[in-house]
């Protein structure tokens, strides 16, 4: 496909472009997960691709041999590991006589951390690119006959190019931690009123009496014996808990990752004393500025345990290593009472039939106003 300035190719594996020249269009706005080799051992790993109902087919925008801009993108036969959900929008859609699936996702399976979503090539009009994008996705749709294309995460300036080209807006929100110049665990406790540190205080001295010992690993102390006890403790959250509906990542992911994305890691475990056996952990990816908690999972019922490893420990490490901001996941008001704010996120959505477009339309106002709301209630708060 083309525009006339433009070459539209879809990709079906990341490995179509090399490392360096997708690379070389991630900057500091993008999240570590739009990076090559994430989104290659996604696939590598079989958690994408296969029966798996992500199908790649990466947008990429090309003139001649130039890559302008690439978009991780896939066709979705269901609705599962996105966190901007939209059942109830495959149900009414059923409901309408409409088919819902396959559907065009511009995203970063099971990661809902915001994030450039079309990497441009330094020195190009970003906005101007985007929406070229934007054009395209909609007609690669078209041309699968799919339902509507759906933009996850992107930053604000992104997604309102996405919105100037006729996507829906949606609006969410999750929390997020600011270092705010806390250069000590002491600055980070003054934000709260003295009852609250009292009880950050008390939960951390419930772990350290159980006979826990935190630590945030250096690049090299990720080694693939650990990788396997991590997923078995992913494994094991999702067996109790049920979170997301299924296991997505594999054990191969796992133990691939800390092969080939080493630098990018800071997992933190729990151990049974200082050289004991690890009984939890957090898979927690690190950049320059931003810390992202991923997963955490534990073989013990210790209580405070999961703030200490996957909120207390994050925020240590981002104070010692001056890390702006935590991104901890999707969800969690709990969040709020160790320091995390409410912060807005977004997607974007073409519709391609008519009527469904125009149930939506005041639906998600009505939904941008409730968000609206909550917001303003959790800032007061």
């Amino acid at each position: 496909m083309t525009d006339g300035h433009y070459e539209l190719r879809v990709l079906g594996r990341v490995r179509e472009v090399p490392e360096e020249m997708w690379d070389g269009l991630v900057d500091e706005r993008s999240s570590p997960f739009v990076e090559w080799i994430w989104l290659h051992l996604l696939e590598e790993s079989g958690c994408v691709g296969g029966d798996t109902g992500w199908v790649p087919a990466h947008l990429s925008l090309w003139q001649n041999e130039h890559l302008v801009a690439v978009a991780p993108s896939y066709v979705k036969a269901h609705s599962e590991g996105e966190f901007v959900f939209d059942w109830g929008w495959a149900e009414g859609a059923e409901r309408m006589g409409l088919r819902y699936y396959p559907k065009v996702i511009v995203a970063v399976p099971f990661t809902p951390a915001t994030g450039d979503r079309v990497l441009v090539t330094p020195g190009a009009d970003r906005a101007r690119v985007t929406r070229v994008m934007a054009d395209a996705a909609r007609r690669w749709c078209q041309h699968l006959n799919a339902s509507g294309v759906h933009v996850l995460f992107p930053n604000e300036d992104e997604a309102r190019e996405w919105e100037a080209e006729g996507y829906l807006r949606r609006d969410g929100f999750q929390f997020h931690w600011h270092r705010r110049d806390a250069r000590t665990w002491d600055d980070y406790l003054q934000r709260f009123s003295s009852k609250q540190r009292n009880q950050i205080k008390r939960e951390l001295r419930s772990v350290q009496a159980s006979g826990i010992v935190l630590e945030t690993l250096a690049p090299e102390a990720h080694t693939p014996e650990l990788a396997r006890t991590m997923h078995a403790f992913y494994a094991s959250t999702i067996d109790r808990h049920g979170v997301w509906g299924r296991m997505y990542l594999n054990s191969d992911f796992f133990e691939r990752i800390v092969e080939h994305f080493r630098d990018r890691l800071a997992w933190v475990v729990a151990r049974r004393g200082p050289k004991g056996e690890v009984v939890a952990g957090a898979f927690n990816v690190v950049t320059k500025r931003r810390l992202y908690g991923r997963y955490w999972g534990s073989l013990v019922d210790i209580p405070y345990l999961h703030f200490a490893v996957c909120y207390y420990e994050g925020i240590r490490h981002c104070i010692e290593r001056g890390l702006e901001v935590f991104e901890p996941g999707a969800g969690g008001e709990h969040k709020r009472a160790r320091g995390f704010i409410p912060t807005l996120t977004r997607s974007a959505h073409w519709v391609a039939d008519a009527r469904l477009r125009r149930v939506l339309l005041p639906w998600l106002a009505r939904e941008r106003g409730k968000v609206a709301m909550i917001l303003g209630d959790l800032t007061e708060s």
